[in-house]
This record gives C-alpha cells, structure tokens and sequence, in this order.
C-alpha cells in the first residue's frame, strides 16, 4: 500500500507530520474506514439476486441485509460505553480479525434466519472498530484539523459504498454468490493488517475523567440539546439513505431500467462525486459554521428525490448523485460536530451518535420496506423525504458551546 516504514505512518495517524504528512495521514485514516465498513452496502448490489436466491420479497430480504445496523447500533453503544477502559489499537485490529469469520460464513448460510443473524454478527465488528476509531481520532486530532481527519474517515465510508457495490457485483456476477463473500472476508483481514502496521506504536489512549460511568456519561450527552440533536439527525440521514439506496435496487432492475447485475454495480458510480465533495465538509463547518453546511448537504439530497421516480435512467442516476452528496456531507458534519461538541467522555458521544445512526437504518429498512412493498417506490421517496425534512429540523439546534 505504501512504502513509508510502521513508524513514519504512526507518527502521521498521530497527525505530527507537516503538509505531505497530513495528506498521507489522511489517506490511511480514510483506508482503515474502507476495509472497516466496506461489507456494510456492498450486499445491496446483488439484493435481487440474494431475494430470488432466498425466494423472499424486497421489503423481507431489504431488511435482512440491513439486520447489520442491529449490531452496529448495540455494539457502538456498548464500545463507546466502555471506551475509557479498552485500548483503541488492540480494540480496533480484534473487530476485524473477528469481522472475516461471519462475512465468510454467510457464503454458507442455508436460510433467511442464519443469514440475517450473520449480519448482525457483522454489525457487531464492523461498529466496534468504527467506534473506537472516532475515538481515537478524537483523541489524537487538534481542534484544527479535527474536522479534517473526521471528513476523511466519513469519505473512506462513502469509497466503500461504491468500490464495494463494484467488487461485489462482479465477483457475484463472475463467480457466484459464496466467492463474494469469501473475498470480502479477504478484505476484512486486509484491514487488520493495515491497522496492525499503521498504529503499532501508539500508546494506549485512557480518557481524562474516566472515573464517570458509562450510564453518567451517556446520561450528560442526552442531556445536552445540541449532542441530543446531533444523534437525531444522524438517526434520520441513514434512515433516508438506507431508503434510498437499498430499494432503488429493485426500481432499476425491473422495468423499463431492466438492468443486468453487472450494470446495476456500475450504477454505483453515482457514489463518485460524493468522495470528492465530503473531504470538503470539515472546511465548510470551518468557513460558514455549525449549521449551514449540513442544511446545504440536507438539501442537495432532497433535490434528488424527485428525480429518482423518473423512468428515465439518467435522471434517476442524477438523482441518486444528489442524494449520495448531500446525505454523506451532511453525514461527515454531524459526525464532525459530536466529536468536538462532546468535550469528555468523546466514546461515549461516538457511540451513542452511532447507535442513533445505525438504528435510524434499521427503522428505516423496516419502515421503508413495507412502505415499497405495499404502496411502491413513490411512497418510499416520500418517506425518504420526510427523514430529510427533520433532520434540517435537528439540525437548527447544532451549536457548539462557547
């Protein structure tokens, strides 16, 4: 990946390098979130070829491969609980050795119930290490560029949502459903490895005030108006993005899209532009302020959602371009602002702020889903509209303390 020795990628994930130093810094830190989270939307890619593989309807198997967001809401709970007293690099690199035994499982999984319960299990490792990364980059990162090292992770996230779709739709396509996975559990392993060099050196991190509890902490962050909203509006961007990119799966391969799964995984450069334009939200907070920029992002995707119920491809492309960007800007802000906002206990705020936002895309698999299955596609926007409308509503209450 790099030819940079342990030490120097160390000292640059500790963010003590200059210039060229923080440019690399921010290409390990949006890597690590790449192999971190990449099984997290690449199954949504082949979503009609793993329901006419179970037999099960949209809303059934839309809500199966979602089942990951269970896990990722209890374990970043729990971890960000707990975060005080675990060590981030030992925490880190165990979630995704861990990670590659369900993902190879699911190769195998005979029914709907056993695949469910796997991703679950994915769920659970794949937010034990994004946890405990937020906090570590909490940890490590001035207020400065904090924003940065923030938008870089939320863009490393947004590179999986397309190469991942990309890989899985081919290797599904080339080579069959069980290949797919098999070669994602690669991937995880790939990430512990990169984990392993690039923190080696890192002491272990113990937060300052640790002796609150857990429950006090989290009780603090609830109690504080402008963190309550930040989890909110994390609650409804991945309700509307789960809506949005998990059923807009069946609308393009029926008719008149009708597209074959090797066209629907090049779809997935709709995600594109959103990796440019998040490494951009921590420079905009940074310009304009708290508020502003998600406002912008929130709108860009509402612009989108008329868009996708075209029967036109281009425009329903056009439309998802729009609801990616806004939704992972918006996405890398409200991540950005808990990281500064929460001044103690920062594990405790990440992982609340995660499970908010990972059990706003279970709701919304859930919600959404009998919303496609029983009133269609328009009746899903609508609802994807919605969860947008409040979270500009949340995000008017975003203001960081003097």
């Amino acid at each position: 990946m790099t030819d940079m020795p342990a030490e120097a990628i160390a000292e640059v994930m500790q963010g003590h390098g200059h210039s060229p130093g923080v440019v690399l810094r921010s290409l390990v830190i949006g890597l690590t979130a790449f192999l971190t989270v990449v099984d997290l939307f690449a199954t949504q890619a082949i979503l009609p070829s793993l329901s006419r593989h179970y037999g099960v309807a949209p809303g059934a198997m839309g809500f199966a491969v979602n089942a990951s967001t269970i896990g990722m809401a209890v374990a970043g709970l729990v971890v960000g609980s707990f975060s005080p007293h675990i060590d981030r690099r030992t925490g880190i690199l165990a979630s995704l050795l861990l990670l590659a035994i369900p993902t190879s499982l699911l190769a195998i999984a005979p029914n709907l119930v056993v695949f469910t319960a796997l991703r679950i299990m994915q769920g659970i490792c794949m937010a034990s290490a994004f946890t405990l990364t937020l906090a570590y980059l909490g940890e490590q990162c001035s207020t400065m560029d904090a924003g940065d090292a923030f938008a870089a992770y939320i863009t490393g996230n947004v590179a999986s949502n397309l190469i991942g779709r990309l890989i899985s739709a081919t290797v599904a396509e080339s080579l069959g459903l069980a290949t797919n996975f098999y070669f994602f559990a690669l991937l995880n392993l790939a990430g512990a490895l990169l984990v392993y060099f690039t923190i080696k050196r890192v002491r272990p991190m113990h937060s300052v005030g640790s002796a609150q509890s857990p429950l006090s902490a989290m009780i603090e962050h609830w109690r504080d108006p402008a963190l309550r909203a930040a989890f909110g509006v994390g609650f409804c961007i991945l309700f509307a993005f789960i809506g949005t990119f998990t059923y807009v799966n069946f609308v393009l391969v029926r008719v008149p899209l009708s597209l074959g799964m090797m066209e629907l995984g090049l779809v997935y450069f709709v995600f594109l532009p959103s990796i440019l334009t998040t490494l951009l939200a921590g420079k905009a907070v940074a310009l304009f302020g708290t508020r502003p920029p998600p406002w912008g992002g929130l709108a860009i995707a509402a612009l989108g959602l008329p868009l996708m119920l075209s029967s036109h491809l281009a425009n329903v492309l056009a439309g998802m371009v729009l609801a990616g960007v806004g939704t992972f800007f918006a996405q890398a802000c409200a991540t950005g602002f808990v990281g500064q906002a929460a001044r103690t206990n920062r594990g405790v705020a990440s992982g609340t702020y995660l499970a908010c936002y990972f059990f706003g895309g279970l709701v919304g698999s859930a919600v959404l889903g009998q919303l496609f299955d029983h009133f269609g596609w328009p009746a899903c926007v609508a609802g994807v509209g919605t969860a947008l409308a409040a979270a500009c509503f949340l995000t008017g209450k975003l203001k960081l303390r003097g």
